[in-house]
Order: C-alpha cells, then sequence, then structure tokens
C-alpha cells in the first residue's frame, strides 16, 4: 500500500470493505501483508465472498463458494471488487466477483446464497484428535495471521524433516469478539479455510507438504463463529501432474460441521512457476 495508506489490523476491520458505487468495492489489506511476497488467498476470497453478500436480499446466507487464484495480489495495492448479480430466485441468489490489481483480475469467484429453510438433516461423523487448543502452543510458523487470529496446530503425522512447516489440522479462532453476523462469521471460514495443506501431515510420503493455490472451494453448512475456537482438518486426495487436490472440514468443538472444503495446489518446484504464478501465496500464508 501506499505510505499512510491504512491496513487492517483485525479480522473485523479486514472484513469492513468499502463501497465505492454499485455492485462495485474496495477492501484493504492486513497490516502484515507487506512482510510477504503475495497477498494472502484467504484475504482476498474472504472479502470477495463479503462484497457478494452485499448485494443479495436479506437473510440470505452464503451457501458456497468457488474460487480462481489467478495472479498472485500485491500488497501494495488495496483489492478493488466487481459484483455481477447473476441470478435472484425464491431462495437462492447467485453472484461473480472478480478481484482486480492494476485492472488485471486476480482472483474469479462464483458464490450461491440462500434462504435458511427447514429440511432433513444429517452430518457425517468423524473421529476427533483428541487433542484441546488449551493443550497446545500458539504458532510461531505463521506469523502473518498472528494480529488476526489464534493458530494452535496439531503435531503432524508425519514429523517435518527440512520442509516449510506446514499445518494440516489447527485449531483457530478470532482474537477480537465478532459481532452476531452469521455472514460476517461465513467470511471469517472463508477467510481461514486457505490455512494450511491437507499434505500437510506429511502422509502423502514423497509428495511435497504444501503450495500454491490453484483453486479453492467450500461449502457452508451450519452456522459457527470463528471467535470460538474452530478445527480446521484437511486430508490428501490426489497428487499428479504437477497438481494435489485435497479435502477439509471446519468444525466447532461440539463438532458441528461448520464448512467442507477443497483446494487444489501447484506442486512445481518455486522456480519452475512462471512469472505469472510465481510467490502466490503459500498455503501457511
Amino acid at each position: 500500500m501506499a505510505p499512510g495508506a491504512p491496513t487492517a489490523g483485525s479480522l473485523l476491520e479486514l472484513l469492513d470493505i468499502e463501497e465505492l458505487d454499485t455492485d462495485l468495492y474496495r477492501g484493504i489489506n492486513e497490516t502484515t501483508a507487506l512482510d510477504w511476497p503475495a497477498l494472502y488467498g484467504g484475504q482476498v476470497a474472504a472479502q470477495a465472498l463479503r462484497a457478494a453478500a452485499s448485494t443479495v436480499p436479506e437473510g440470505r446466507l452464503p451457501n458456497s463458494l468457488h474460487g480462481y487464484f489467478l495472479r498472485p495480489g500485491r500488497a501494495t495495492r488495496p483489492v478493488i471488487l466487481r459484483v455481477a448479480r447473476d441470478r435472484d430466485g425464491r431462495s437462492f441468489s447467485a453472484r461473480h466477483v472478480v478481484a482486480l490489481q492494476n485492472g488485471e483480475v486476480i482472483f474469479s469467484m462464483s458464490a450461491s446464497f440462500h434462504t435458511p429453510e427447514e429440511g432433513p438433516a444429517f452430518s457425517l461423523d468423524r473421529a476427533r484428535p483428541g487433542i484441546s487448543p488449551e493443550e497446545l502452543d500458539e504458532s510461531q510458523m505463521v506469523s502473518r495471521f498472528e494480529p488476526m487470529l489464534h493458530l494452535r496446530p496439531l503435531p503432524p503425522i508425519r514429523p517435518y524433516g527440512e520442509e516449510w512447516p506446514v499445518p494440516g489440522r489447527l485449531w483457530v479462532k478470532s482474537r477480537d469478539r465478532l459481532p452476531d453476523d452469521p455472514v460476517l462469521h461465513a467470511c471469517a471460514l472463508a477467510y481461514v479455510s486457505d490455512i494450511g495443506s491437507g499434505f500437510g501431515d506429511g502422509t502423502a510420503v514423497g509428495v511435497p507438504r504444501g503450495g500454491p493455490s490453484i483453486d479453492h472451494a467450500l461449502w457452508f453448512n451450519d452456522p459457527l463463529r470463528l471467535d470460538e475456537w474452530t478445527l480446521l482438518e484437511m486430508w490428501p486426495i490426489k497428487a499428479g501432474g504437477a497438481r494435489g487436490l485435497y479435502m477439509g472440514d471446519i468444525r466447532d468443538g461440539a463438532g458441528r460441521l461448520g464448512a467442507v472444503l477443497t483446494q487444489e495446489i501447484l506442486f512445481r518446484p518455486p522456480r519452475a512457476i512462471d512469472l505469472e504464478r510465481s510467490d502466490a501465496h503459500r498455503p501457511t500464508g
């Protein structure tokens, strides 16, 4: 950002985007962004979702999003968010958002919103890790999030060697209390959903633990509060063709499912990634 330009020192400030005109918004970057080669992708995705949510009928909550990271975001410029109102139906709304810097699209996202309604309910229960956040130390390896979040990664299943530490499972919560706004908490879930990697536990032997994000999908379920301890767990699905695909979910301390995610990352060595994609955000920020 230019000298004296505003930056966000809290998650609430980061999600408080500015309306410039109809369907046009501006988001400021994290205070720590200048210490990193590129913007954290979760910031851009969360701000894009916030912009889209600002254009839908009242009472509709985020249902899903699918985004593509096209260019690395730069910390020296704000993010401009342009929303297209694809459709408003009786209970669903569809939006398309592009995040722009220097006139170029750095992130493209489709999002769906749904008016809550009654229906059959089912949620697959999974074994919990058995380690509470109180038993873990604050993370020092993802310091870019320090103003925003408490992060407490679980130990990797396969210990780290010389790799960059990338958590595959971690407890997370906002450092500040957030308002009672389910849309804002959904945007906060989108923010944290890009931390870590499904390959971070090292169970896929011979495969890197992380890499630049290519695309990201998120389905929202029960509304959770991100100012309370929330567990993000991820696991590998497939690696090949210089790409890796993983899944994950976000649950509260009681095991309620807040969101399901899938993400694809790039496994090229850093020097082999072309200039357009080089230094796209690391999965840990």
